[in-house]
């Protein structure tokens, strides 16, 4: 491991400063009303291709415009797999027939357990009882969702979601160990590496060469848009200002915020694909708001107590 990943503090600090918290909550708001866009776009184009065209605009042009940051081509291999192969691929997949977006974008926060789990491991940070308490209390919002699961949504699909979550707390771990460098330019190199694999896919699993073409040449304009929002705003502004998040401070306190990406997107599914919003939702909802505040803040109250003691 990097030492990179270890110049990060062991001590927390108390709280995520307050433009950082809007960076995060504005991140997480594009991934959570994301999952319509990608709904919208798979009726136009098969999961593994729109999963290439999607880094292989986030690649060009703007690789001839940005260096290769200064980190191992390994680091960019491992980090261009795990997010564009591992997550994106296989969502992508999954939400084609095998489970329904606004449940993809819970089940994909399985991505904390996994990025906390891995920071613990390989850099030996330490889990506060008040983190665990926190998020304990927004994994029960997710398991109020997920109780309510319907026709749509098989165990298959729920499982490939979850490797996803894995691939991406993976992701981040390799991206932690990357330091301090530029993280727009990260995700872009990175891209590189995901498209072979993921172009590789397409053509073994979905017709070939020829039903390719095709499916570019008639993709409408509503598709397109879809690429390039998952290309531009998705992977270069969304990833790399998380990469430069998690560069920035201990996973345990970054990691959580993606558990507010299902109220963004079963409030998107809701409004633009008609899917339902009973009260359970709302419940949910606000368990997993408060899990995730008191994972950012509850570090003060800790502090506080501390001191008086």
């Amino acid at each position: 491991m990097s030492d990179s990943v270890n110049r990060l503090p062991n001590r927390l600090p108390n709280r995520l400063p307050l433009s950082h918290l809007f960076l995060a909550l504005a991140i997480v708001a594009i991934w959570g009303t994301n999952f319509v866009v990608i709904k919208k776009s798979l009726d136009a184009f098969p999961p593994f291709l729109f999963a290439t065209l999607r880094y292989v605009f986030a690649l060009l042009p703007a690789i001839f415009f940005v260096k290769r940051p200064r980190v191992s081509w390994l680091n960019l291999a491992m980090y261009g797999i795990f997010i564009g192969v591992g997550q994106f691929g296989i969502l992508f997949y999954a939400i084609n027939g095998h489970i329904t977006p606004g449940l993809a974008s819970l089940v994909v926060q399985t991505q904390v357990f996994f990025t906390i789990g891995f920071a613990m491991i390989f850099a030996k940070e330490r889990l506060y009882w008040h983190q665990a308490i926190s998020i304990g209390i927004a994994m029960i919002g997710l398991l109020v969702i997920a109780s309510h699961i319907d026709s749509q949504t098989s165990l298959l699909g729920i499982g490939l979601v979850i490797c996803a979550g894995c691939a991406w707390g993976a992701g981040n771990t390799v991206s932690r160990q990357a330091g301090a460098i530029n993280m727009f330019a990260y995700v872009v190199w990175a891209s590189a590496f995901s498209i072979p694999p993921l172009l590789l896919l397409s053509l073994y699993f979905e017709g070939g060469y020829s039903s390719l073409v095709s499916a570019i040449e008639l993709a409408p304009l509503g598709a397109w848009a879809g690429v390039f929002w998952q290309s531009w705003a998705n992977t270069l502004f969304g990833y790399a200002a998380w990469a430069w998040l998690l560069s920035k401070h201990p996973a345990a306190l970054v990691a959580p915020a993606p558990l507010l990406v299902p109220i963004f997107g079963m409030g998107a599914t809701a409004i633009f694909l008609g899917e339902s919003l009973p009260g359970w939702k709302f419940l949910a909802a606000g368990l997993v708001m408060v899990g995730y505040l008191g994972t950012i803040y509850g570090l003060s109250f800790t502090k506080h107590s501390s001191r008086k003691s």
